[in-house]
């Protein structure tokens, strides 16, 4: 499998397992692998970097053939969170965005508290020191998660909090 991050993300060595592991967690739950979820699936995968719901719902209704409500988006995103294939980041205390993470290597991100704007990060660093500290815990690695919130150069410069108060 690919589990490079500038991958394209239709690709087939992903796809397949993508909906593999998916299937399987839906049948564990007694649940079905209906025409919907797979469009929803589907326009994860398309997206690359963060996402928001309620993006994924306008992407997935101009992508589909099919009609996929607003509640069938949104409980398909927490049953893809459960089954490890996504994951919330939280960048605004009013919206969460979610990231694709099974088969792809941990996208870091710096997020500006007034602007919004946010910059994916890779670093070897961060995964060595991620490592380290996992190992010196007796822990195993599945994944992570690093958010720097700050202010941006392209923010405001008269609005930016006083560091000394």
């Amino acid at each position: 499998m690919n589990t490079s991050a500038d991958a394209p993300l239709g690709n087939i060595e992903i796809l397949a397992p993508l909906c593999s592991v998916f299937r399987r967690f839906l049948k564990e739950r007694n649940l079905r692998y209906t025409q919907e979820r797979a469009d929803v699936l589907d326009a994860v995968m398309a997206t690359d970097g963060l996402f928001e719901a309620e993006g994924l719902l306008a992407e997935v209704r101009a992508r589909s053939a099919h009609t996929v409500s607003k509640a069938t988006v949104y409980r398909t995103l927490r049953l893809l969170q459960e089954a490890g294939i996504i994951t919330p980041t939280l960048i605004d205390p009013k919206q969460t965005h979610y990231q694709l993470v099974y088969g792809r290597t941990p996208a870091d991100t710096l997020v500006c508290m007034e602007t919004g704007q946010h910059v994916a990060l890779r670093s070897a660093e961060i995964e060595a020191l991620r490592n380290k500290l996992a190992e010196e815990h007796g822990w195993t690695v599945t994944g992570h998660r690093f958010v720097i919130y700050g202010i941006s150069p392209d923010a405001s410069t008269n609005t930016r909090p006083d560091p000394s108060a």
